[in-house]
């Protein structure tokens, strides 16, 4: 019986997944197919915990399927991470006219997200006051605890690295290594070699122009290789955010929700704050908020469904592009630094949030100015090699929290929910990313305004 159940759940993906086919082949437009993927995994993933229960085991096999589609999808993505970044930054370097519009173009970058991070802080802890968020109010059962000592332990791992020793971690040592994603900050260091790589042929084509042009034409092959790659996986993005959707909302915890409704309120009432100060932002520097929007929607919600900065890069390059008209080296190289680089979400108002909340339970008041002073510049410090990845955001406030002397182990109180917040701040994280990808373009002059302003320039992979 339970065989024909999980067969039954299979075959309601399957007709849904024919659903969004059908409409890709009367031209729906992307974005619309996405958003009908999004809605439809909540229903179905609502209606599968409403009828087995989140403990099922009918349910945790259905999920185990339905991973092939959605995980299955994340997975494609992040195969074609280190090639798309690799390949995209040397081109972008070596179609720079001059050497030093890379350093203006890393500079403006790194100093949105990082400035952008901060401010994100900030909001964290307005929210946090505004709530009246406090740990001594969170109730822990069994697996909070547990996952209160698991994060004890890990910070071993992190709390003895001074920031010289962070800042050294970014440089590859084992470009190899790297390659595998085996560290958390594996896309930094290779978006550092990519550079290096560059800026060599660089210096190549006024010593040997013969080769630098081999080599160059080589590098374009690759380029346009992995950009069909990119296109064909994008393509699957509809299906992709169906299931994944449809697991995430069939195995959250709704008591654990209702237990912690308030720190999530206060979470998306933080998130929605920050994405208005994005727009803001956009729109302070002559360009419409409303577009802009518009334009990284489709992105934000495969952002929002699967909880990964890293994997989100090839869309996120390809919308900067091909939607927003930002310059294919600015987009290439904010998307890869945004992944592990000022997270507004998981390295700037999370951290921020727990440290209010658990700094009153060892008698320090978190709203003095000494205190809110230090907690920004150590989120704005510490939000550099954020894993783009589920977890990241554990790891950034096990840094900022051991750094500001309070106890890691009250963040365990919140592993019922996490999912559910990693959502949002995933997307908000990915939207910081864009946003600093398009106002960079805009200040170096190479923002395609025509692109910009066009309502129809949406990126849609089945086009091509």
């Amino acid at each position: 019986m339970n065989v024909l159940l999980i067969i039954v759940n299979i075959a309601a993906l399957l007709a849904i997944i024919g659903l969004l086919i059908f409409m890709q082949k009367k031209h729906v437009s992307f974005t619309k197919r996405v958003f009908t993927g999004l809605g439809a995994g909540i229903v179905l993933g609502a209606l599968l915990q409403a009828i087995y229960g989140v403990d099922s085991e009918i349910l945790t096999a259905t999920a185990d399927w339905y991973s092939i589609v959605g995980s299955g999808y994340v997975q494609l993505l992040m195969m074609i991470v280190v090639p798309l970044v690799m390949v995209s930054i040397i081109q972008s370097i070596i179609n720079l006219e001059k050497s030093a519009d890379l350093g203006k173009m890393s500079a403006w970058i790194i100093g949105f997200l990082v400035s952008t991070a901060m401010i994100a802080a900030l909001i964290g802890i307005g929210s946090a006051a505004l709530f009246d968020l406090n740990a001594d109010q969170i109730e822990a059962g069994q697996a909070e605890m547990d996952r209160g000592d698991l994060l004890q332990e890990k910070l071993g791992d992190v709390q003895e690295l001074s920031t010289p020793q962070k800042i050294l971690s970014f440089i590859p040592s084992n470009i190899f290594l790297d390659m595998t994603g085996e560290r958390s900050t594996s896309v930094i260091a290779v978006v550092i070699f990519s550079i290096i790589v560059g800026i060599a042929v660089l210096g190549l084509r006024r010593k040997n122009p013969e080769q630098a042009e081999m080599f160059t034409k080589i590098v374009h092959a690759l380029y346009a290789v992995v950009m069909r790659i990119v296109t064909l996986i994008l393509r699957l993005t509809p299906f992709g955010i169906l299931a994944l959707m449809a697991n995430t909302v069939a195995k959250t915890d709704v008591a654990g929700i209702v237990q912690l409704g308030k720190f999530v309120i206060a979470s998306y009432a933080a998130l929605i704050v920050i994405m208005l100060f994005h727009l803001i932002l956009v729109g302070v520097f002559g360009l419409n908020p409303m577009t802009f929007l518009r334009k990284a929607m489709p992105v934000l919600g495969f952002a929002f469904t699967s909880r990964s900065s890293a994997g989100t890069i090839p869309l996120n390059i390809q919308a900067q592009k091909n939607s927003l008209g930002v310059d294919t080296g600015i987009a290439n190289m904010s998307a890869s630094f945004g992944a592990t680089i000022g997270q507004n979400g998981c390295a700037g108002m999370y951290p921020a949030m727990l440290a209010v909340m658990i700094a009153p339970t060892v008698g320090i008041d978190p709203f003095t100015p000494a205190f809110i002073i230090k907690l920004v510049l150590i989120i704005g410090i510490s939000s550099f090699g954020v894993a783009g990845v589920g977890g990241g955001a554990t790891f950034a406030a096990l840094i900022v929290l051991s750094s500001m002397g309070l106890p890691v182990a009250l963040a365990g109180l919140l592993i019922s929910i996490e999912a559910l917040i990693d959502m949002g701040r995933t997307a908000v994280n990915v939207n910081d990313s864009m946003v600093a990808g398009t106002l960079t373009a805009r200040i170096l002059g190479k923002l395609n305004l025509k692109t910009f302003n066009d309502k129809t320039a949406i990126e849609d992979p089945s086009s091509f």
